[in-house]
């Protein structure tokens, strides 16, 4: 395939039609509808501590050919969910497959809820923030921020990692399909804390990787 825009979207992350020449594995930030209509995939890529692609893609550029394959695994939304209600749990870019999630039900309409709990390390650190914004002032999501530092005066939402009082709160007493995507420490954490404030294990569906976390 054929890059054909990066963009900046935080200080630590950008979009754009990315490839893996060292078979690096990237979630989809797309919905399949707009990827149908457009001929195009999203990624969200992380970029390495210096800042830089890392060597998979290092050089990579608006007009390169990179080469895609799969996709891969099963982090995905089902075809006839057994449930109205969803609850999405994001940390730093384990926002990507996501948002294609959340696009996804939209696109697709119906009187589905959705709610996000959205994790970053800084009020800077969110992809899709300006876009999950308006979502959730159309009332088509309801959306709960975190950080876990650096977050100056200006910053009104919530502090810290985390925690089973806020999923307790979301939760509520319902019995949402539950999505969490993030570093793995962070899911694995979020699945356990899902359990005890009700929901099924088998309603909890994770996607993970084992780098360092982008909310520490």
């Amino acid at each position: 395939m054929r890059v054909t825009s990066i963009r900046r979207e935080t200080p630590g992350t950008r979009i754009g039609l990315a490839g893996r020449a060292g078979r690096a594995l990237y979630s989809i930030a797309s919905a399949p509808e707009e990827t149908e209509r457009s001929g195009r995939l999203e990624f969200l890529v992380k970029l390495e501590d210096d800042g830089t692609w890392g060597p998979h893609l290092h050089g990579i550029a608006r007009g390169s050919d990179v080469e895609v394959r799969g996709p891969f695994g099963g982090f995905f939304f089902p075809d006839e969910p057994d449930a109205d209600r969803f609850l999405f749990v994001a940390g730093g870019a384990g926002i990507a497959p996501i948002r294609a999630i959340i696009r996804h039900v939209q696109l697709a309409g119906g009187p589905a809820r959705m709610q996000l709990l959205y994790s970053a390390r800084t009020p800077r650190d969110f992809p899709y923030l300006r876009e999950l914004r308006a979502m959730a002032r159309g009332r088509r999501l309801d959306l709960a921020l975190t950080v876990t530092r650096g977050t100056g005066a200006a910053w009104r939402g919530a502090q810290g990692r985390i925690t089973e009082t806020l999923l307790r709160q979301m939760v509520g007493g319902d019995r949402p399909l539950a999505f969490v995507c993030g570093p793995s420490a962070m899911v694995g954490a979020v699945a356990e804390m899902l359990v005890r404030v009700g929901v099924e294990r088998g309603r909890i569906r994770v996607e993970s990787w084992d780098t360092k976390s982008a909310e520490e």
